[in-house]
């Protein structure tokens, strides 16, 4: 046991050994968040269930996970947190296995509920544990490896569940978890000890008297789950003009705000708001909503048009991105070195946000017969300095953090990141559509009954100018993306000096 690091659940054992241990469960979790998009057709057919009925697979995973994950620090510390992350995976592996015996619609929605609530801890407790296992100045090393779960794990999902369901079947992405899910189980109960000064807190905090905050768990709930729905439903249910996205609007919007307002000045908060007060934890996370954004909208963007607009297999399109993810793999050790030793984080962090926005700026102009290494070098310039974005930001998120408030700080960085996807996925899919309709009204003006080209049919005319108008608005959203970043990165600018140690 190091005695500098006395919250460390390595014990005796080497900090590197427990952190790959620790980055496991949590590469699955992320994984699950896209591998069933690219099989939602194949389940729904086997359930008999419609296209309509089976987004509720996506959702009501989603809803569960943003649920659990902001009060995850606040339950690792009531439960205990090696206690805690264990349930979690043994809930996520069972949850798992319950998905991909599933015989009915309503059987696998249940299941998938499960598998959010067990997987929304996983990833805050692993953050929090990496953060007490390393010296301040090697964070960022170490979440480099947390990194490897939440850059590569997206991309890696729909190219790894559409070649299960392809060769196999679509219950195999769900049982793949299984093997992980008993091994990771194994390696805990083994390695992964609970810290003396752990057990001495929690001892402390059930002594004082543990004051449930009900009504902040009730406006979590209600909050964060409606805020789910809301956006993973408003394109498809026609946005405000449906009755039911306005009560979820005016649901979220008010729970979420009491929420604030009541968790700021409670004793013992299920979120923990005070923790914005820290300047660099609120950049942080301001940076890693944005991180969600940009990563997970542009990561459904590319396949997305290349499938529909230019006639790319679910399995060429994957491959497109498994290229960005080779790339990200191999830069990964790097941004925690540099980090760590010779560069601020803030540095990075500008030179980063700068390099993906203007590859995602670049996106946009794109031609009309773009080839597969266009796009997949595009696509390597957008991903390769996202490392750099999100290994610095996390850790300089702890700088001034109490190490008794790390689990917490964990849940709220990992929730805004979570949240930024979902807004990100939302906002793609609604600006699409509007763009579309856009182009398809300008593009049509200048089309006349004798204006054909070069004698074509009015039908096969009208084909042209609604591919182009879609493909023009996939344009306007890289472009959009890519603006967005780049007028963020003088906020980076306010963070604090992290310590470093530089290389003999």
């Amino acid at each position: 046991m190091n005695p500098d690091l006395p919250r460390s659940p390595a014990g005796d054992y080497n900090p590197w050994m427990i952190a790959c241990m620790l980055s496991l469960v949590p590469f699955m979790e992320v994984l699950d968040t896209t591998i069933a998009n690219v099989s939602l057709s194949h389940i729904a057919g086997s359930l008999g269930a419609s296209a309509d009925e089976s987004t509720w697979i996506l959702t009501s995973y989603l809803v569960a996970n943003s649920i659990i994950l902001p009060i995850s620090g606040w339950l690792a510390n009531v439960m205990g947190r090696k206690r805690f992350y264990q349930i979690c995976v043994a809930l996520f592996t069972a949850s798992s296995v319950l998905c991909a015996f599933s015989t009915s619609l309503s059987m696998i929605i249940c299941a998938r509920v499960l598998q959010g609530l067990g997987g929304g801890g996983l990833a805050p407790a692993t953050q929090s544990m990496l953060a007490d296992s390393f010296p301040v100045w090697r964070r960022a090393q170490a979440f480099s490896l947390f990194g490897f779960t939440i850059v590569v794990a997206p991309a890696t999902g729909p190219v790894l569940g559409g070649w299960l369901t392809d060769n196999l079947s679509w219950h195999w992405i769900f049982l793949i978890n299984l093997p992980v899910g008993l091994l990771a189980m194994t390696l805990i109960a083994i390695f992964i000890s609970e810290p003396a000064l752990l057990i001495k807190e929690r001892k402390a905090l059930l002594a004082a008297g543990l004051r449930m905050d009900y009504f902040g768990l009730f406006l979590v709930t209600v909050g964060f789950g409606a805020l789910q729905i809301f956006l993973d439903k408003f394109e498809l249910d026609d946005g405000f003009s449906s009755p039911f996205i306005l009560a979820l609007f005016c649901t979220w919007t008010i729970a979420l705000i009491t929420l604030v307002v009541w968790e700021w000045q409670h004793p013992q908060p299920v979120m923990n708001f005070r923790l914005f007060k820290l300047p660099n934890f609120a950049i942080g996370c301001l940076v890693l909503t944005l991180v969600g954004f940009i990563f997970l909208s542009s990561t459904q963007l590319l396949p997305q048009m290349a499938q529909s607009l230019l006639g790319y297999t679910s399995e060429l399109s994957g491959e497109m991105l498994a290229l960005g993810g080779l790339v990200t793999v191999l830069v990964m050790p790097f941004s925690g070195t540099i980090a760590s030793r010779y560069v601020q984080p803030k540095w990075l962090l500008v030179i980063a946000l700068i390099t993906t926005g203007s590859a995602l700026v670049r996106q946009s102009y794109m031609p009309p017969d773009v080839t597969f290494a266009h796009m997949a070098f595009e696509r390597i310039t957008q991903v390769m300095a996202m490392p750099f974005v999100f290994i610095p930001v996390s850790a300089a998120a702890y700088i001034g953090l109490d190490p008794r408030n790390n689990g917490e700080a964990a849940a709220l960085m990992n929730q805004m990141r979570n949240i930024g996807g979902s807004i990100g996925i939302s906002f793609v899919t609604s600006l699409l559509a509007w763009r579309t309709q856009f182009h398809h009204a300008r593009l049509a003006e200048s089309i006349t009954p004798y204006g054909s080209l070069h004698g074509a049919s009015l039908a096969a005319v009208g084909q042209m100018v609604q591919h182009q108008a879609s493909f023009d608005s996939y344009l306007d959203a890289f472009r959009i993306l890519g603006l967005s970043v780049l007028v963020m990165w003088p906020v980076v600018l306010l963070l604090k000096p992290s310590p470093m140690r530089r290389a003999a």
